[in-house]
């Protein structure tokens, strides 16, 4: 049983799960109740977002709690491809999961990892079960499934198997603290083929929540935008909807789990998603690449993020402040009395004091992302899109345009603004990046994938 200084970690890390897609966040037709209930109970982030909104590399910041222009990793890494899957690409960094390693807790992955070499342990973790090229992959102490051929092939459901490797590390008589990252992959597309009775039970929806006869007037479709989920959008948004309902029932089911094993009073459950979704909003479906250019509209950037803990001295709290993976990272480490590499630089903030009921002077007031070359400012009012080195740029005003259709960029009353926004965006990134894995040189940098924007 972990001390009340070393209380136990449960990090969700879905997939693609979309801050407007909660009942808690204002879902009128979705069903999330065990989600519901923790974000009632504790926290519940109102303005929560991704460094990046694509998936490895924002998995890559909550865990090293560094931006992609320090980590290096700036698109998604295709799997099955030697170069890209053979290499150590966070083999400078430090985890979350080696931090709590060395400061005696025990660490495991149930889920996705998305970083490559999926088939092998990464290091700070000694639980390991996870898909690689297509398969679940297990490594629990000397047995190894996956590396030699004797990968396992069991029926049902991934999630059910997530799931299950997760309840089966939470039942371990390790006295130790725990640290359990759980990633599941149901909300990513292709959208189909998730569970009948929920699908069915979605069908007739309205699904009023989405805005509908949009379209994104900044570029063309690409990639999943491209998919042909799109020519049937209630089918698809059905399929989403059963997906993140699925995911709540796995939550309540670990929630029962960490209750029935006597860990619920001493665990810190967090729960957030690598990025946003659009299924359908502007007329994209995906994230930040489901457009070229790339795009940073609300839906691909904001995230779900929850906090719950027992002890926390208020729960049913709604906080609005700037908040993303990079303060995360730093909320994690501080809540669990976690040392950081002292040598790293790290962009992110701990907000646990707020969770605790105590003021913390000068929060920001913005928030910064970038996506190879596209990087972006947001204030509480306007966003500030800049694409290096040529443009297209793009300035939003959310209040007067909440649904960003309107560039603002050209108009010559915004060009005090466009440059104090570009002025406090460039300084970020120069106090921050790595020269050597900076975004704006993403075209130099090892390859990620076939579909790079930047090539």
């Amino acid at each position: 049983m972990a001390s009340h200084s070393h209380p136990n970690i449960l990090l969700f890390l879905t997939d693609d799960h979309a801050q407007w897609a909660l009942g808690c966040t204002g879902n009128r037709e979705i069903r999330t109740p065990a989600l519901d209930y923790l974000a009632q109970q504790g926290a519940l982030m109102t303005n929560a977002f991704t460094p990046i909104p694509v998936c490895s590399p924002a998995r890559a910041s909550l865990l090293t709690g560094r931006l992609p222009s320090q980590h290096g990793i700036h698109d998604y890494l295709a799997s099955g491809d030697p170069e890209i899957d053979g290499r150590r690409w966070l083999k400078n960094e430090t985890t979350l999961a080696q931090l709590f390693q060395e400061a005696g807790y025990r660490t495991g992955l149930s889920g996705k990892w998305h970083l490559g070499q999926d088939e092998h342990p990464q290091p700070g973790y000694e639980s390991w079960f996870t898909l690689g090229r297509g398969y679940p992959i297990e490594h629990q102490g000397p047995h190894a499934y996956g590396v030699d051929g004797r990968h396992e092939e069991r029926p049902g459901r991934i999630t059910h198997r997530i799931t299950e490797k997760a309840v089966d590390f939470l039942r371990s008589s390790d006295p130790r603290p725990f640290f359990l990252q759980v990633g599941f992959y149901a909300t990513h597309s292709p959208w189909e083929n998730q569970v009948e009775y929920l699908v069915e039970s979605y069908r007739q929806a309205k699904f009023a929540d989405i805005p509908h006869d949009e379209s994104y007037p900044f570029g063309r479709q690409n990639l999943e935008s491209t998919n042909p989920t799109r020519f049937n959008p209630r089918e698809a948004r059905a399929n989403y909807y059963a997906a993140v309902t699925e995911l709540d029932e796995a939550v309540g089911r670990l929630l029962s789990e960490l209750e029935a094993q006597g860990h619920l009073n001493n665990t810190l459950i967090v729960y957030t998603s690598d990025h946003g979704l659009n299924c359908g909003h502007h007329g994209i479906w995906g994230k930040g690449n489901g457009t070229l250019p790339l795009n940073m509209v609300e839906e691909s950037i904001r995230v779900p993020l929850i906090l719950y803990h027992p002890q926390m001295p208020l729960g049913q709290q709604r906080r609005g402040e700037f908040v993303d993976h990079l303060d995360l990272f730093q909320t994690v480490c501080e809540a669990a009395a976690i040392n950081r590499s002292p040598e790293k630089k790290y962009p992110g903030r701990s907000f646990w004091p707020l969770l605790q009921n105590q003021h913390l002077p000068g929060w920001r007031s913005v928030q910064f992302g970038e996506y190879g070359p596209t990087r972006m400012i947001r204030t509480g009012r306007h966003k500030l899109v800049r694409r290096y080195p040529d443009g297209p740029h793009e300035l939003f005003d959310l209040q007067a345009d909440p649904r960003e259709t309107t560039n603002l960029f050209f108009d010559p009353a915004h060009r005090p603004l466009i440059d104090r926004l570009t002025g406090e965006l460039e300084g970020y990134f120069t106090h921050y990046e790595d020269p050597q894995h900076s975004g704006l040189r993403a075209a130099d940098l090892p390859r990620h994938n076939d579909t790079e924007a930047w090539r």
